[in-house]
């Protein structure tokens, strides 16, 4: 097997009397997308700068493609690109020009910049744009170009700070899709972000932290198993027959059943997912019950969310204790 592209064990850091990160426990592999999720405050900026190198851990060892971050800073900084949550291209510049000077900043020389430039343009999908000014660019393509910005220098491992924030939905899908191909190519991905279904869409494994630790770790099918059986989901087409298909729910759901009567949704968990949803729909049938959909669905990661932080998703940025680069 290949090694762990980051591997932190132990890894702590104080701000005065605040305790950001306590003894986190984190292992990223290669070849996929992690991601990190947690409350505001939990630690997640906190872990990134960290990773880059940007503040210096307190305590705990943190390694970067077998590099120790605390020793050998300066060879983590050339394994990594960092993007943040806002676009860091000079707006006057074309997007091709903008390449060019961070390949410059990484120690290209001219020619090496120039194909650099060249390579990932065409790789993100921006050759047709490489030569207009940035301030022009949507801000789909704007993202994509920070991407770029952060590729240039071939990383290993490419740290994504919440990148899809204030993005349209196609231009989040988009840029989906971008990472994806990274993934592909061989770039290894560490993920923030405040949307549980990025983090559902795109991350093979998930690590949630709460107070400055890891609380839960897995694949996305493994941690919505940590919140319970799966639900049986039915929406009725008519409101007044609500009381007897959760009469009939009820016959085959472990818990209670949940009746919405606005959305005219019931809803049940359920153990034998499978046979339960066949049985349900039999009855349903027999009774002459109008039935608009049926549906088997796992927990989602907002409620694994709720079930080990006891808290729901904030969509706001982190309130972690402001730091500067060493």
């Amino acid at each position: 097997m290949s090694e762990p592209i980051i591997e932190a064990e132990g890894v702590a850091k104080h701000f005065g009397t605040v305790d950001a990160l306590r003894g986190l426990d984190l292992t990223a592999e290669s070849g996929q997308v992690t991601a990190v999720l947690g409350p505001n405050g939990a630690g997640k900026s906190t872990f990134v700068r960290a990773v880059s190198t940007l503040l210096a851990p307190d305590a705990g060892s943190l390694r970067v493609a077998g590099i120790d971050v605390l020793r050998q800073p300066h060879l983590v900084r050339r394994a990594i690109g960092l993007a943040g949550q806002f676009a860091a291209v000079e707006p006057s510049m074309t997007g091709r020009e903008n390449l060019r000077m961070i390949g410059r900043l990484f120690g290209l020389n001219r020619r090496e910049a120039h194909r650099a430039a060249s390579q990932t343009l065409e790789r993100l999908g921006l050759t047709e744009f490489a030569d207009r000014a940035s301030k022009t660019y949507s801000g789909g393509l704007r993202r994509r170009l920070d991407l770029g910005a952060s590729l240039v220098g071939a990383p290993r491992l490419l740290l994504l700070d919440e990148p899809t924030t204030g993005l349209d939905p196609t231009s989040r899908i988009q840029l989906w899709d971008t990472i994806r191909d990274l993934v592909a190519q061989g770039t290894d991905v560490l993920l923030t972000t405040q949307y549980l279904d990025e983090a559902d869409q795109l991350a093979g494994h998930i690590a949630i932290i709460d107070n400055g630790r890891a609380v839960a770790a897995g694949s996305p099918s493994e941690l919505k198993a940590l919140a319970g059986p799966d639900i049986l989901e039915v929406r009725a087409r008519h409101t007044n027959d609500l009381p007897a298909i959760a009469g009939v729910l009820a016959r085959f759901v472990s818990d209670d059943v949940h009746v919405d009567e606005p959305t005219r949704r019931i809803t049940g968990a359920v153990r034998n997912s499978v046979a339960a949803l066949t049985a349900a729909a039999q009855a349903f049938a027999e009774l002459a019950l109008e039935i608009e959909d049926l549906a088997l669905r796992r927990p989602t990661l907002d409620e694994v969310f709720l079930t080990l932080t006891g808290a729901p998703a904030e969509p706001a940025a982190d309130n972690e204790p402001a730091t500067a680069t060493p």
